[in-house]
């Protein structure tokens, strides 16, 4: 008897001390997470954030892959340098701030797919009318074929070709490389939603190349979704990659050592914000013209005079 009492005594407290590591492992995990997601989101090299957030691209790193217990006041500078609130970063309730109580509880006991489709609805009786969008508006990666597509599809319905990154360059006097490089989140936001502003007041009809991380700040992607009818432009990861490589534009990817793995993050992290769009365009292993011909069609009630 006096054995197996000393058994458990041995036995609790180890279990006891073990328990508070495992959970500061699993929320330095989280962190770390998140940290590299919200990165991903807002299209930053992890050097970019770095220099930003005033906290080693080694360390940031080592957050990165959940190997380092970040402080909250580091935390709160890597959070001002993504321009985001500090509990975006920690983990917390995916029910925090929706105040009525029923809806948070059965939200909670959805999975991610449940979820995603219980947005939907939501978005679909809730979402402000689109009757009066006019225009068109393209999201998603470089890569993709935006450009290309944006302006063949205007000069189709004779409209203007806006690039929202264009009107930033203007409005801010750097082009979008040195603005990131040489500012933070909070000013280039800032020029991203009086950009889309200026853009909607000037044209009535026109269509519109959004840079591939506006999705990453709500108030402005809502905007330009209840302003335009928005497209998804996607292709495969690898076909991403190569067109990217030769355009020679590889934010946010440059200098990573492995740029397949980040270009897919960076997919993988939007891909919730890109699928809001009212329709997707794959153009992998597909010809210009068959792209064109498909938006043309889907695209004409919003833009023929």
């Amino acid at each position: 008897m006096t054995n197996k009492r000393a058994a458990r005594g041995v036995d609790e407290p180890q279990a006891e001390r073990s328990e508070p590591a495992e959970i500061a492992d699993e929320l330095t995990r989280s962190v770390g997470a998140r940290v590299r997601a919200l990165r991903s989101r807002r299209g930053l090299t992890r050097k970019n954030l770095a220099h930003h957030s005033d906290v080693s691209e080694r360390y940031l790193a080592r957050v990165e892959a959940g190997e380092a217990n970040i402080s909250l006041i580091l935390l709160s500078r890597v959070a001002q340098a993504l321009d985001v609130p500090l509990l975006s970063l920690l983990p917390h309730d995916p029910g925090d701030g929706i105040k009525s109580e029923r809806l948070g509880n059965l939200l909670k006991i959805l999975d991610e797919q449940e979820q995603e489709q219980a947005f939907h609805l939501i978005e679909k009786n809730f979402r402000k009318s689109g009757t009066n969008r006019t225009g068109v508006a393209f999201v998603g990666l470089r890569g993709a074929g935006k450009s290309t597509l944006g302006a063949r599809l205007a000069q189709r319905f004779k409209v203007p070709f806006v690039k929202l990154d264009n009107v930033i360059a203007q409005m801010s006097g750097l082009d979008m490389g040195e603005l990131i490089s040489l500012t933070g989140q909070r000013v280039l936001r800032r020029y991203e939603r009086e950009a889309l502003e200026q853009t909607i007041a000037d044209y009535r009809q026109v269509v519109v190349e959004a840079g591939g991380s506006l999705v990453s700040e709500p108030d402005t992607y809502q905007l330009l979704r209840s302003s335009y009818y928005t497209v998804w432009v996607r292709a495969q990861p690898e076909e991403h990659l190569e067109r990217v490589l030769q355009q020679g534009d590889t934010r946010p990817i440059k200098g990573s050592h492995q740029p397949m793995t980040e270009l897919k993050l960076i997919l993988e992290e939007r891909s919730k914000d890109y699928q809001l769009a009212d329709f997707k365009l794959e153009t992998s292993r597909r010809s210009i013209k068959d792209c064109l011909d498909e938006l043309v069609d889907v695209t004409a009630p919003y833009l023929q005079s």
